[in-house]
C-alpha cells in the first residue's frame, strides 16, 4: 500500500474566477463555465470560495470554518481543485483565466452563455434523431408560425412586389444538402467572399480613425466577424484552410485541410454537408466590440452580425446559381485548434458553405422518408 505524497509546505488555494452558483432541480450548483466543470455541493462551499478570493492555506480555511478538522478541510479543498473550483499555488496559472480578463465588463452574463454553449454533443445518427422527432410530433405537434391576435383590427396589405431579379433570388434561397461533384469555379468563391465579408470602401470617423464599409451592418462599424475557408473542391485552389483577408480580397494559406470523415464529425455528424466543396468558418474577435461597448448585451450583436453575414452569403450564393447551406452544429474547440485561435479572444460562431447544384435538381427537392438531407429550410 502506497501513501499519498505529502502536500508541499505553505500550499495555498484560491477561487477560480469563472465560477457561478445557481439552483437547479433542487440542487445548489457550482459551475466553472470556462473550464466546463460543474458540481452539486453543500452551501458551505460558498463560504470557502468567498474566503479564498485571495490565496489561503489549509489552516486558514479550517480556522475560518471553525468546526472542521484540517484533514477534512484539506480533502474538501483538493476535491474542489479537481473540479476546477479552486487553484493550487503549486500549479501553473490558468492562461485562459488571464485571457478572460478582457471580458470583464461582459461577465458573468455573456461569458456564461458563450462558454457553457460550446462543444455540444450532437447525435451521431441524425436519421435516428429525426425519427425520434417524428415520434414526438405524434403526441406533441410541431409549433406553428404566426399569432392569431384575437379581437385586433386587421389591415390587409397589397401583394408584395415579386417582379425583378431580387425577389426571385429571395424566393429561390433554400438550404441545400446535395451538391454536384464538379469543382466550384474560383470566381464564384471570390464573389461570395468579396460581397459578403469584403471591405467595399472606407470611412473616417473624426478622432477615431478609418472604418470599413461592408454589405452587412455592424455595431460601431467594428466588424468583429472574420472568415476562414476550408477548401476541398474549388478550381485552381489547393485543398486546405485559408484566412480571408477582407482588406485585400485575398486568401492566406494557413494549413492543410481535413478528411471528409473528420469534417463530418466536426459539423455535428451531418454527413450530407461533409460533401461541400468549401466551408466558410465565421469567428468573432471580441476585442473589437469590447473596446467600445462595456455591457454584455453587445454579445447579442456579435451573434446577430454573424446572422446578417450568413444571409448575405446565402443570397449571394443563390444569385451565383450555387447551393448554399449554414450550420451551428460545430465542434468548437477542435475547429479553433485547427484555425490557431484560443476560443476566448477569438472564437468560432457560425459556418456556411456551398457547392454547385446537383445535376438533377428535382431530386434534391423531394421530401422522402426520414432523410434529413431533404428537409426544407
Amino acid at each position: 500500500m502506497t501513501s499519498r505524497p505529502a502536500a508541499p509546505p505553505n500550499l495555498r488555494y484560491r477561487s477560480a474566477s469563472a465560477v457561478i452558483i445557481y439552483w437547479h432541480e433542487g440542487n445548489l450548483v457550482f459551475d466553472n463555465y470556462l473550464a466546463g466543470s460543474r458540481i452539486n455541493a453543500d452551501p458551505i462551499v460558498c463560504r470557502i470560495l468567498d474566503f479564498c478570493r485571495v490565496w489561503r492555506t489549509v489552516s486558514q480555511v479550517a480556522a475560518h470554518l471553525g468546526n472542521f478538522q484540517q484533514a477534512s478541510v484539506r480533502r474538501t479543498l483538493e476535491s474542489l481543485t479537481r473540479h476546477a473550483m479552486l487553484h493550487r499555488s503549486d500549479q501553473p496559472p490558468d492562461k485562459r483565466e488571464a485571457a478572460l480578463a478582457r471580458w470583464q465588463s461582459w461577465l458573468p452574463a455573456a461569458g456564461f452563455f458563450h462558454f457553457s454553449t460550446r462543444d455540444v454533443e450532437f447525435a451521431k445518427d441524425p436519421v435516428a434523431a429525426f425519427r425520434q422527432l417524428q415520434q414526438r410530433a405524434k403526441s406533441q405537434p410541431m409549433p406553428g408560425i404566426g399569432k392569431s391576435c384575437p379581437g385586433a383590427r386587421r389591415v390587409l396589405l397589397p401583394a408584395a412586389s415579386s417582379a425583378g431579379e431580387f425577389p426571385r433570388i429571395l424566393k429561390d434561397r433554400r438550404t441545400w444538402r446535395k451538391f454536384s461533384t464538379k469543382p466550384v469555379p474560383l470566381a464564384d468563391l471570390a464573389s461570395l467572399l468579396g460581397l459578403t465579408f469584403g471591405a467595399q470602401g472606407w470611412a473616417r470617423i473624426p478622432g477615431l480613425g478609418r472604418v470599413a464599409i461592408k454589405t452587412s451592418p455592424s455595431g460601431g462599424s467594428l466588424h468583429p466577424i472574420e472568415a476562414y475557408v476550408l477548401v476541398r473542391n474549388v478550381k485552381g485552389l489547393q485543398q486546405g484552410i485559408y484566412y480571408y483577408d477582407a482588406r485585400r480580397q485575398a486568401l492566406v494559406w494557413l494549413r492543410t485541410g481535413i478528411s471528409r470523415n473528420q469534417l463530418k464529425k466536426m459539423i455535428g455528424h451531418q454527413w450530407w454537408f461533409a460533401e461541400t466543396p468549401f466551408l466558410v468558418l465565421m469567428t468573432a474577435v471580441f476585442a473589437r466590440p469590447q473596446w467600445k461597448y462595456d455591457y454584455p448585451r453587445v454579445y447579442r450583436a456579435v451573434l446577430l452580425e454573424a446572422g446578417h453575414l450568413c444571409q448575405t452569403f446565402c443570397l449571394t450564393a443563390t444569385w451565383r446559381g450555387l447551393a448554399p447551406f449554414c450550420t451551428i452544429a460545430l465542434a468548437d474547440t477542435k475547429w479553433e485548434k485547427l484555425l490557431g485561435i484560443d476560443g476566448i479572444n477569438e472564437s468560432l460562431i457560425y459556418a456556411a458553405g456551398a457547392g454547385l447544384r446537383p445535376e438533377d435538381e428535382r431530386q434534391a427537392h423531394i421530401k422522402k422518408g426520414a432523410d434529413p438531407r431533404l428537409l426544407p429550410s
